[in-house]
């Protein structure tokens, strides 16, 4: 029997999007590593889809808590957003910076 997971996650990994500034310039985008990442995630591997892209967790955490705000438009929603947004984009910027001049 096929378990419904591994087609999806099949599906997802034969239908990858190739970054295009890596195929164009030869350097990674801050995004880079997102899809990789997220078929990991899939798969229950933490940790490496936490290697592979630092902010994919926070980022679902983001979209999901701003889907939630705009059905239940809490009180103080606007600025958890905001302070979720802000934690995100240092997380993304600081993991790109990482990957640029360390690895």
């Amino acid at each position: 029997m096929v378990n419904l997971n591994d087609i999806i996650i099949n599906w997802i990994e034969s239908h990858q999007q190739v970054c295009f500034y890596k195929k164009y310039f030869g350097i990674e985008c801050p995004g880079c590593g997102m899809q990789r990442a997220f078929i990991e995630l899939l798969k229950g591997n933490f940790v490496e889809s936490l290697v592979l892209f630092p902010a994919l967790i926070p980022t679902i955490f983001l979209i999901l808590y701003l889907i939630v705000h705009l059905i239940f438009k809490f009180r103080n929603g606007a600025n958890i957003l905001i302070i979720l947004f802000i934690i995100n984009t240092t997380i993304v910027v600081l993991s790109y910076i990482y990957k640029l001049f360390l690895i």
